[in-house]
């Protein structure tokens, strides 16, 4: 016997995962539309007439953000300018396809769209970094550089703000992960709807009560055009596992999502607890906490051929040290090469050799 909505009398085709109710197709599309409303406007997330770049990757969050934030910009009258900005990390076979995804996306909103990339900013695309690295810690790198990028994009762009596709499961996961991996400082801002405000660009999350399957749901009604592919190198990140684990926990309890979020909301640090301090990076300008950022350690990494020397807590002085001390391991080994010699060669001669070479960084 078909269930009616709980809103009206017509048939329901879904029942919320968080609340149980059943709602038709078109009572689901008004109560998620404006419970994204309610958040935006309660949060006070954007000011009229202000410029917003939407971080769009083609994926289904990303996807439904555009179509809902041009819907409710037109519809509430909240006068932002709109535009899209994409990171292409440099992945074939994944971000090529998903990026087609996205300038289709381009032409349905009609939405002025931004492109960045890592080799252009950085140098390196993923591919390229995978194969220096491995697939081990692959997402440390991906990681730090497209935070970087999205903000030199938006940078370029402009904008007064960036939005991003985060949903509640992504953040439920984030407070998992920041509670096994002991990490107070990211703990402590992890569940804000607002981060970014002491210096770079402030980035919103307007899906931050916003369940993930409601999200699907909401672009397979709405047949909107989005990519679904995970990404190829992924399949080892740590995040999976906290994902798996919430799934396991939101099937015994199906507000579970929503209060971890809430839990993290209310966590407050000791006044006696020491945490990072913001600056910039002595070298790129960006905020960090160290006098490098993660971003210029793993770079000088990478373009020493030492790609791990900034998995971990890296700071700028004990890479010094790492770099000096790989510096010296190769002039042994060369100073070993040269004694095994016995040919005429005239290639390299003793008084030619630098002696007690001196590594020098620009730091």
């Amino acid at each position: 016997m078909p269930v009616s909505c709980c809103k009206c009398d017509n048939n329901a085709v879904l029942k919320r995962p968080r609340s149980g109710e059943a709602l038709c197709r078109q009572c689901f599309f008004s109560v998620f539309e404006n419970e994204i409303h309610q958040t935006i406007v309660s949060n006070k997330l954007f000011a009229a007439g202000e410029k917003v770049a939407i971080a769009a990757s083609g994926g289904k969050d990303s996807t439904v953000l555009a179509h809902v934030m041009k819907t409710l910009n037109e519809r509430h009258n909240y006068g932002l300018e709109l535009l899209l900005l994409s990171v292409d990390e440099g992945i074939t076979g994944y971000r090529d396809d998903s990026l087609e995804t996205v300038k289709r996306n381009q032409q349905q909103y009609e939405l002025p769209l931004k492109i960045v990339s890592y080799e252009e900013l950085y140098g390196w695309t993923m591919d390229k970094i995978v194969q220096q690295i491995g697939l081990k810690n692959n997402c440390t790198f991906c990681g730090v550089f497209r935070r970087q990028a999205l903000d030199r994009g938006a940078m370029l762009l402009g904008v007064a703000k960036i939005v991003t596709g985060h949903n509640a499961d992504d953040i439920a996961e984030t407070v998992l992960m920041n509670i096994l991996r002991g990490d107070i400082a990211r703990l402590q801002r992890c569940t804000a709807i607002t981060t970014g405000s002491e210096g770079a660009i402030p980035r919103s999350k307007p899906f931050k009560y916003t369940y993930e399957k409601e999200i699907v749901m909401y672009a397979y009604f709405k047949k909107l055009d989005y990519f679904s592919t995970e990404c190829i190198y992924s399949p080892n990140a740590y995040r999976g596992h906290a994902r798996a684990y919430l799934k396991d926990l939101e099937s015994i309890r199906p507000t579970t999502i929503i209060d971890i979020i809430h839990s993290g909301d209310s966590l407050s640090v000791k006044g006696d607890v020491k945490l990072p301090v913001q600056g910039k990076c002595a070298r790129c300008g960006y905020i960090s906490s160290q006098e490098l950022c993660k971003a210029c350690i793993l770079l000088e990494g990478l373009n020493r051929g030492l790609p791990r020397l900034g998995i971990g807590k890296a700071t700028a002085t004990n890479l010094q040290v790492h770099i000096a001390k790989h510096e010296r391991e190769k002039q042994e080994q060369s100073e070993e090469s040269y004694a095994a010699c016995s040919g005429p060669c005239s290639c390299r001669t003793k008084e030619s050799r630098k002696e007690n070479k001196k590594v020098e960084l620009d730091f």
